[in-house]
């Protein structure tokens, strides 16, 4: 899925695939310094998506005086999961003033965090910023690269974006997943024709791709009987990807007019699977999609019930469309009260909520 800071606007709330899912494979990594108990099990369920659960962990590693370093780090990315990016922020602070003397490679992943929450927090100038400094300081930052590119572009300044999204390509281990972030900025960006050379240039070393991402290469193109085959194929091939490739499949029948068929394999999937929230909130956009408004709330209400943060804010947004959808607009209202107050800086939420108004 994509990596990185930005979030493309669709119909419906779709999950922000951001910085979270770095997350994922960084938030482990320690930088050779030791970690508590507390802050052990923090990153674990950070792992695990239990946003709540790790700040517990680790404000209970700061109390019982563990690397606080480590510690207010882990509670930061706890709080960027969780989109509560003042408290991040503290935090990374707090973090980086127990850090060592001369900074090193903990203190340039501490920063990184806390520019992608400035950036997270609309403040793109002091995420700017700080990944200057990490790329002054480790020129060969990949990801501090591609961030800098995306900051760019998202105000405008095409020939710095392109210039980083090169600079993280020479650098990257996988330019693979790398172009296809690339091509997902552009895009949503109105540079598709710019984004479309990096997807050529991976399908001219065919040879190189697997059949999963021949299926992405081609979805984006809009190709979507291609994008159908290949990933027919990666279903019954790669079955360490089972959950991108069905969420993707789907989505390819789903732009091929066929949302009854989407919905059967997300259900097929759920079955042997039913704590994905992300294929739940699938679910529930394919039915919207085939008219059945009562399956989507259904889908919706069963992907909420996961507690699954960094799926929340999505599904929530969904389940009250659902509810107008269905006519139901006094549980709209109701719904959307609750969205706003946890979510007040959602301008989506701010025009549904004067629609509703009128109902």
């Amino acid at each position: 899925m994509t990596k990185g800071l930005h979030n493309t606007k669709t119909a419906y709330k779709k999950p922000v695939f951001s910085a979270l899912l770095i997350i994922m494979t960084l938030a482990l990594f320690s930088c050779g310094k030791k970690e508590g108990d507390n802050s052990t099990l923090g990153f674990n369920k950070i792992a695990e998506s239990d946003y709540p659960a790790a700040v517990e962990s680790f404000n209970k590693a700061v109390e019982e005086g563990e690397n606080l370093e480590l510690a207010y780090r882990g509670l930061g990315l706890a709080y960027l999961g969780m989109a509560d990016y003042d408290n991040a922020l503290n935090a990374f602070e707090n973090a980086l003033s127990n850090g060592g003397i001369f900074a090193g490679d903990l203190e340039r992943d501490i920063n990184f965090y806390m520019a992608t929450a400035y950036f997270k927090s609309s403040r793109p100038d002091e995420a700017a910023k700080l990944l200057d400094a990490i790329i002054e300081s480790d020129e060969k930052n990949d990801l501090a690269h591609y961030e800098r590119g995306v900051i760019a572009i998202s105000e405008g300044d095409y020939e710095s974006g392109i210039y980083h999204f090169e600079k993280a390509l020479s650098y990257t281990s996988d330019d693979h997943e790398m172009k296809f972030n690339i091509y997902d900025v552009l895009a949503a960006y109105g540079y598709a024709d710019k984004g479309r050379e990096y997807l050529d240039s991976m399908l001219n070393d065919e040879k190189a791709l697997s059949e999963y991402e021949q299926g992405l290469i081609f979805f984006r193109l809009g190709q979507y009987d291609d994008a159908r085959n290949h990933l027919e194929s990666a279903k019954q091939e790669e079955r360490d990807k089972q959950a991108d490739i069905v969420y993707m499949l789907g989505r390819t029948y789903e732009m091929l007019g066929d949302s009854n068929y989407a919905g059967v394999l997300y259900s097929e999937y759920l079955t042997k699977n039913p704590s994905n929230a992300l294929i739940y909130n699938q679910l529930g956009l394919s039915k919207l999609a085939a008219g059945d408004a009562q399956g989507a709330i259904l889908a919706f209400e069963t992907g909420l019930e996961l507690n699954d943060p960094s799926m929340k804010q999505a599904l929530s947004y969904n389940r009250i469309v659902a509810y107008e959808k269905n006519g139901d607009f006094e549980s709209a209202k109701a719904l959307m009260n609750e969205y706003r107050l946890a979510y007040p800086d959602d301008p989506e939420a701010l025009r549904e909520s004067t629609f509703l108004q009128t109902r």
